[in-house]
């Protein structure tokens, strides 16, 4: 399943090894809910993240996408333990886009990154054991089928570097994101600013661009547990579902 011959992510993407839970609380999903996808799930990227091998506990179908995945395994290991050394560093230098208590002091990382090890440790063996859930490909073109995914995800990717990706691929990967979709599923885009806070100034026209190619787009505002801080995540979906729904309810 897994592609031949695709590059390596850009060397300033990091290769981040989040959690589940850590995931449910950026893409303001619970466990419940994901338990009950009538579909499989993606995570595009992946990374080297805890989501695949976790999920699949709560008996959900999931498949993970990422360049990286081209590279062997240690490698992709490797690029990890640097994104760690370099979350750390961000949080230590900029303390006030990440909310407490992730750190224990300001130099020294907490309980937070100690979660991306047990998550960098799951991926490593459920990749090794499984390697067909962890597909090498990268954005804007995927190797799925039209409608194979109930819930995608996406997260820190196409709004956290600016500088490489701009808005006509951002647009291009959206409506790929869209298209690996199912009709009645959804698809789930976060951050929506970069690594030093700042939010996208073109997002209204990106909403503009996806509506003319049939895609609703909303930025889904909630407030995350443990912070309080309000977080936006955008959601897209097929704009033939809305319409849909608003015939059933007529």
């Amino acid at each position: 399943m897994a592609a031949t011959g695709i590059p390596p992510d850009p060397p300033d993407v990091l290769v981040t090894s989040r959690p589940l839970d850590e995931y449910c609380a950026l893409f303001d999903l619970t466990r419940a809910r994901l338990a009950a996808l009538p579909g499989p799930l993606l995570d595009c990227p992946g990374g080297a993240a805890g989501l695949v091998a976790e999920a699949r506990e709560l008996g959900c179908r999931v498949v993970a996408a990422d360049p990286a995945y081209a590279l062997p395994l240690p490698v992709v290991a490797d690029r990890a333990r640097a994104a760690r050394a370099a979350m750390a560093a961000a949080m230590a230098a900029r303390p006030h886009l990440y909310p407490a208590p992730r750190l224990d002091r300001p130099d020294r990382p907490g309980r937070y990154l100690r979660s991306w090890d047990r998550a960098r440790e799951l991926f490593a063996a459920d990749s090794a054991a499984h390697p067909q859930r962890y597909v090498a490909a990268a954005l804007p073109r995927l190797p799925f089928a039209d409608g194979t995914f109930a819930l995608t995800l996406s997260g820190y990717l196409l709004f956290a570097y600016p500088g490489l990706f701009g808005p006509e691929h951002q647009l291009a990967a959206l409506a790929e994101l869209v298209r690996v979709t199912a009709p009645d599923g959804e698809v789930r885009v976060q951050p929506l600013y970069d690594g030093r806070g700042r939010r996208c100034d073109h997002l209204d026209r990106l909403r503009y661009a996806l509506g003319e190619r049939r895609i609703a787009s909303e930025v889904h505002r909630f407030r995350r547990a443990g912070d309080g801080r309000t977080r936006r995540v955008l959601v897209l979906r097929a704009a033939d579902r809305r319409r849909r729904a608003e015939t059933n309810i007529m």
